[in-house]
């Protein structure tokens, strides 16, 4: 499998669960969805994590991975919700947002920033 930066392929489907689309659900779809996501977070934190993150400590780079999965995994269930109920997608969704919403709160704290980045 193919991966991103920050994630691969089977951290982003771990997230999105099961029913999701058999379109979106897979490496095509999900790279695209990830570099967006890579971007999205390098331009938010000011921070081009991207160029640093396999030199970063295992146990500080998991938000940026964190990040990069949910906002990943919500592309990918929005394509096409049509697999599960309007329930279970909405309750998906807002996990996710909230995850997604937190690790990013996060992430532009310049002290995050700093511990993320320092060895």
């Amino acid at each position: 499998m193919a991966t991103g930066i920050f994630c691969s392929v089977a951290d982003v489907q771990k997230f999105v669960g099961a029913n999701a689309s058999t379109v979106s659900n897979t490496e095509a779809y999900i790279d695209v969805y990830t570099s967006c996501a890579e971007s999205y977070i390098n331009a938010v934190t000011g921070k081009n994590f991207s160029d640093t993150y396999a030199s970063l400590n295992a146990d500080k780079k998991g938000i940026l991975k964190l990040a990069a999965s949910c906002w990943t995994a919500i592309m990918v269930l929005n394509y096409d919700p049509t697999e599960m109920s309007a329930r279970e997608f909405e309750t998906r969704i807002d996990v996710l947002t909230m995850l997604f919403n937190k690790a990013m709160q996060q992430l532009k704290e310049p002290s995050v920033i700093k511990f993320v980045s320092d060895a």
